[in-house]
């Protein structure tokens, strides 16, 4: 994938960082944005920053470029897409940035399972006002060059919680309208041979699962990395077209393109069975 431009929102730690790592892995050049440009020094602050995921880019063969981004400004959103877009070239969008799982915990009470009446407003506007508006705009702002180019892909990162209830309302209008978005922008995308699809990881053994894995079966999670091969696999697959406007798991791509996670193993892919039986 030397030729191929990405670009990853939301890439300092968890999945996104993952995914860059993959795509650079690929020989990509990956354009990541990010909030935290500095790794944390304080105690209690998360692990992860753009300096570092660029250290560990380093070694890889393709060609990192960071962007601090607060997609909470759009003024900040616009300014990346500016800069990607004078490059005249874009292949991959990931629109990843999701800063909804943050503050779960608010002066000692775990809010995130309240009932819908009981949510903080800033939920709704951390999952719909800032991740859902970024991944609307970095889009609008992309399409133009993948449809001057008559190729691209742009991936949604989503999950099962759009079709069942995962613990909070918030959470499952976000994620659903991500898959309803994925699934518009495929239908206006179509005519011009670009896809878009709304992927969706397994249990992902990001910084925050890993410090609470005492709390988790991580017998069949998924590295950060491997929903990145995937969207590797994505890019690379000559039927992608016929899967524009899916919605697509992960671990289910991985098992069709018999592609293996970082430590060989092969995750199985979650069906709406799983979630419908809890």
């Amino acid at each position: 994938m030397k030729d191929v431009v990405a670009l990853v929102t939301g890439a300092s730690r968890g999945v996104g960082r993952g995914i860059a790592l993959a795509l650079l892995a690929e020989g990509a050049t990956v354009h990541v944005t990010g909030r935290t440009r500095h790794e944390a020094k304080t105690p209690g602050r998360r692990p992860g920053s753009l300096e570092g995921l660029a250290l560990e880019a380093a070694a890889l063969p393709g060609r990192i470029v960071i962007h601090q981004c607060d997609h909470a400004n759009d003024t900040d959103t616009e300014r990346v897409a500016a800069a990607v877009k004078a490059g005249g070239r874009l292949d991959i969008l990931v629109n990843n940035a999701w800063p909804g799982y943050e503050n779960m915990v608010e002066n000692g009470d775990f809010t995130w399972p309240r009932a819908f009446w009981e949510q903080p407003v800033w939920r709704w506007d951390a999952m719909i006002g800032t991740a859902l508006k970024a991944a609307f705009l970095m889009s609008r702002a992309m399409a133009p060059i993948m449809v001057a180019n008559r190729r691209g892909l742009i991936v949604n990162i989503s999950f099962w919680a759009s079709r069942f209830y995962d613990g909070n309302a918030i959470y499952g209008i976000s994620k659903a309208a991500a898959d309803k978005m994925a699934a518009d922008f495929a239908h206006d995308l179509r005519p011009h041979d670009v896809a878009a699809v709304a992927l969706y990881p397994g249990l992902v053994r990001t910084e925050a699962v890993m410090e609470n894995a005492a709390y988790f079966d991580l017998s069949n999670s998924e590295s950060p990395q491997f929903i990145g091969r995937v969207i590797a696999g994505l890019w690379r697959d000559p039927t992608l077209m016929s899967k524009s406007g899916q919605v697509l798991v992960a671990a289910g791509l991985g098992r069709d393109y018999d592609m293996a996670d970082i430590d060989g193993y092969r995750p199985v892919p979650l069906t709406a069975a799983d979630f419908a039986k809890d």
